[in-house]
């Protein structure tokens, strides 16, 4: 369990780091600019917003390079783009998040979990900028509007195991991809969602060829051509340096902008 008070500080100054001379630091203060103190080392300090339409399901795409899948299931209505600090130049893209608003008097008392689509570069600090639908999730019954007109709101926030019912972990490969040039975008990662190292390897070879990351979510691999399929693709997450293996996944006749959905149900 966790809880929060209404604290006496005032904040004078908006930057990444303050103390108040008594060797305590945050870390992004405007949580505290509103005058509550989080109690629970489980949860951070964060602000949010929420973009477009009330009921809206997000940006179309985003960052992430997902496209049309922010608009269906599981992603619709629960996607956020996040700063710099959580983007991670694209490697947190797909990690999933808790965000709980605080002012009980607007706010429900249960958390929206959301998951990185997109990214808010003007954002500074730890920052949510939540779809409209999300962001409306954390009022009470009755009270989106009052919250939506809050503007920027304090919230907390805490990594959680990303959940797919019935899907399985899949890979589209971009467009361009041919023997001599293959990407890869992942999708329905399971558990930790972001990743850290990716890897692939022929059928007819033993060697894991590493494979670079380009830019948003994707990960490419050149040079080494001409590639022969089938294609077994491992990656190593970037929260906690798991590993998995999808083998076989993507067929020798391979066609670029194909998704290729492995046996890993995670």
């Amino acid at each position: 369990m966790w809880s929060f008070e209404k604290s006496n500080l005032c904040l004078c100054l908006l930057g990444t780091s303050l103390s108040f001379g008594f060797g305590v630091a945050f870390a992004n203060p405007y949580a505290y600019s509103y005058g509550y103190k989080v109690s629970n080392s489980n949860w951070n300090p964060a602000v949010t917003t929420g973009y477009g339409d009330p009921d809206g399901n997000g940006s179309n795409g985003g960052a992430c390079g997902y496209g049309s899948l922010v608009d269906v299931q599981p992603f619709k209505a629960r996607v956020t783009a996040v700063s710099p600090i959580l983007f991670k130049n694209g490697e947190g893209c797909g990690a999933c998040y808790m965000v709980k608003c605080l002012d009980k008097s607007i706010c429900s008392s249960s958390a929206v979990t959301v998951i990185v689509t997109d990214e808010c570069p003007g954002c500074s600090s730890t920052h949510f900028d939540l779809s409209g639908a999300a962001f409306g999730h954390l009022s009470l019954p009755g009270r989106g509007g009052q919250l939506r007109n809050r503007g920027i709101l304090p919230v907390v926030y805490r990594r959680t195991p990303c959940t797919y019912p019935g899907m399985k972990i899949s890979f589209r490969l971009n467009d361009g991809s041919r023997t001599y040039w293959l990407s890869l975008l992942v999708v329905f990662e399971g558990g930790d969602g972001d990743i850290g190292a990716m890897y692939i390897k022929q059928a007819t070879s033993s060697e894991w060829m590493p494979m670079a990351h380009s830019w948003r979510a994707n990960w490419y691999i050149t040079g080494r051509g001409p590639l022969k399929g089938p294609f077994s693709v491992k990656l190593i997450t970037l929260s906690t340096r798991k590993t998995l293996t999808a083998r076989d996944v993507i067929p020798t006749n391979f066609l670029a902008g194909a998704t290729y959905t492995s046996r890993l149900n995670l």
